[in-house]
């Protein structure tokens, strides 16, 4: 594998601010992983032609510096637009639409030097912790190639695990930054939410459930990323205030209290061999300087659950119901699509309500926690990879799973509060598998946040740890 490749952003870019590499030595390096890992792995769809790609970085040599990602390679999640590239979003319907321009967080991740490159592979729009699709078919896990690389920015977690690339974006609504993360190796982070904005398309006030965000092989990769991906957006009504990241991202962690949730008292059922992996990260915790202290669960599992299938199936049919209610569109939705459409049109003004007020409790809860402690923790997924041929696991440690997302459960406490969350790297388990923790706080401690995963990095250096095909 070309060292290139497994150099961190920061390094490249400064290798290049210095004249140590050029933009067109990186674009060829990438080029050649590309085409080396990807074939298996199906991470990096719509790859744009290699003499286009290799002009625009010769073009990025010659001209002054943008930013600190000037000539940087970038596979943009394909949610996003792009400008000149399809946004397939995994649909039939939609696979040859080229965009016309680029979304506003593409604009910024450009603006700062990055080459787009392409897209990453996504589950059908977005929906479901496993990647697949009809029109580009499965991601597979770096790590084992008959796994999941989970979703739904699966594409982008598992190009930056196979050294495709050194950074990603990507989106998360249900852990779709932090689920890849885990079972990739790398770090994902979902920011406050209003800290990066979305498109000014729909409803802008209601709904608060998905977020934009980055991933990365180091916090401080991640945090610069993240520094530019940020900023209100003075069209969208939740602009969150926010501290820049990088800057202070080695601040020591040593006295800060952690509350470890666990399973949230058994709520949430973990395969075999997960739990008793995540606990084994707890004296690492403490290493740093950190106390960790045991937290009874604080509310109902089950309410919260609640409270999100109802908001989410709302907020789904808001945006896909168009499709829904064109016959001729329907038969192009997969099942589980139409499945959170026509929950979502069911509900009564006054069953949203009630979900709200629910997700108004829980905050309240949390507030109280975040009191005693500056972050909480749990694992981030309740299971291992699992096989790619699967659609979504139907049980876990024998309790099944009444929908096609139950299985993903234990992100919903976070993503219900917008609240910040980071993905940290675990030593591989037993079978050779990643696992991840999921460290998260009150809204806008997403610079807190990083400091955590710096110095778990820093200690720890497990996304360090290869997979075999890179």
């Amino acid at each position: 594998m070309s060292e290139i490749t497994n150099m961190t952003a920061l390094d490249q870019s400064q290798a290049m601010a210095e004249g140590q590499l050029s933009a067109a030595e990186l674009m060829q390096a990438t080029l050649r992983q590309i085409e080396k890992t990807n074939p298996e792995v199906n991470a990096i769809v719509s790859l744009r032609a290699a003499d286009d790609l290799m002009a625009e970085a010769r073009a990025a040599d010659a001209a002054p510096r943008k930013g600190w990602m000037h000539g940087l390679p970038l596979a943009v999640k394909d949610l996003a637009n792009a400008k000149g590239l399809a946004t397939s979003m995994g649909n039939p319907m939609f696979a040859k639409t080229i965009a016309p321009n680029d979304d506003l967080v593409v604009a910024r991740m450009r603006a700062a030097g990055a080459i787009i490159i392409g897209k990453t592979n996504t589950p059908e729009w977005g929906l479901g912790s496993h990647t697949f699709n009809p029109v580009h078919g499965a991601t597979h896990n770096p790590y084992d190639l008959s796994r999941s690389a989970g979703g739904s920015s699966g594409g982008a977690a598992a190009a930056l695990a196979a050294r495709m690339v050194a950074l990603a974006d990507g989106s998360d609504m249900m852990g779709s930054l932090r689920n890849p993360g885990a079972w990739n190796n790398v770090y994902g982070f979902r920011p406050t939410y209003g800290r990066v904005p979305s498109e000014t398309e729909g409803d802008t006030f209601l709904h608060q459930l998905a977020t934009l965000g980055p991933m990365a092989r180091t916090p401080r990769d991640m945090a610069a990323l993240l520094d530019t991906q940020s900023g209100a957006d003075p069209r969208q009504p939740h602009g969150a205030r926010y501290d820049l990241t990088l800057p202070g991202i080695d601040a020591s962690v040593k006295g800060r209290r952690i509350g470890w949730l666990g399973d949230w008292g058994g709520a949430f059922p973990m395969e075999a061999g997960l739990m008793a992996h995540s606990e084994a990260a707890l004296p690492e915790l403490e290493a740093l300087g950190l106390s960790v202290e045991p937290v009874l669960p604080p509310f109902s599992a089950e309410a919260i659950w609640e409270s999100w299938i109802t908001l989410r199936s709302w907020a789904i049919a808001g945006g896909l119901s168009v499709f829904y209610n064109d016959a001729a569109k329907r038969d192009q939705l997969k099942p589980e699509a139409i499945w959170e459409i026509e929950r979502g049109l069911s509900f009564s003004a006054m069953d949203v309500h009630r979900a709200s007020v629910i997700r108004s409790q829980w905050f309240k809860t949390c507030a109280s926690l975040f009191e005693r402690f500056d972050a909480l923790v749990l694992p981030t997924t309740q299971l291992y990879p699992f096989p790619v041929e699967w659609t979504y696991p139907e049980e876990i440690a024998g309790q099944g799973m009444d929908t096609y997302h139950r299985w993903m459960q234990i992100v919903t406490p976070v993503g219900l509060l917008g609240l910040p969350c980071i993905n940290i790297p675990l030593q591989m388990g037993e079978k050779g598998l990643p696992a991840g923790l999921s460290l998260f706080g009150p809204r806008n401690s997403d610079a807190a946040l990083m400091q955590l995963g710096e110095s778990w990095h820093q200690a720890y250096r497990y996304a360090e740890n290869r997979p075999p095909l890179a």
